[in-house]
């Protein structure tokens, strides 16, 4: 059993950065690869980014590849989404979610995770 939790959202004029933390309860959290989500809305929940169980891969949306960047620290148990150059269409509740598999073209998918988090709002001016 893995539980998340976000934190880091708020309001940011366009062009500002944000760092998106999910803390995870669990010894196992280090055996699951982690994503972030985002739903605005009216909007179907979408992938932003992923990392492997072992930080060393990540995997982006084309949307904010470059302007996003997804770490890990397992020694802590968390996982971060440092958002750079951000837009108004950035703005949505972000979720981060666990996911068990080590296949990455499992990472894009919100049915490939088994564990989310609360969400966090994030909302960018214009």
């Amino acid at each position: 059993q893995v539980q998340l939790v976000e934190s880091g959202g708020g309001l940011v004029q366009a062009g500002g950065s944000l760092r998106l933390s999910c803390a995870a309860s669990g010894r196992t959290f280090s055996s699951y690869a982690m994503g972030w989500f985002r739903q605005a809305p009216g909007k179907e929940r979408e992938f932003v980014a992923a990392i492997r169980w072992s930080g060393g891969n990540t995997y982006y949306a084309d949307s904010v590849k470059g302007r996003f960047t997804i770490s890990r620290d397992n020694a802590k148990n968390t996982v971060y989404l440092q958002m750079s150059s951000l837009k108004p269409e950035d703005t949505a509740v972000y979720y981060c979610a666990a996911n068990p598999l080590h296949y990455s073209g499992s990472y894009y998918y919100t049915s490939q995770y088994v564990y989310w988090g609360q969400g966090t709002q994030v909302t960018v001016s214009s």
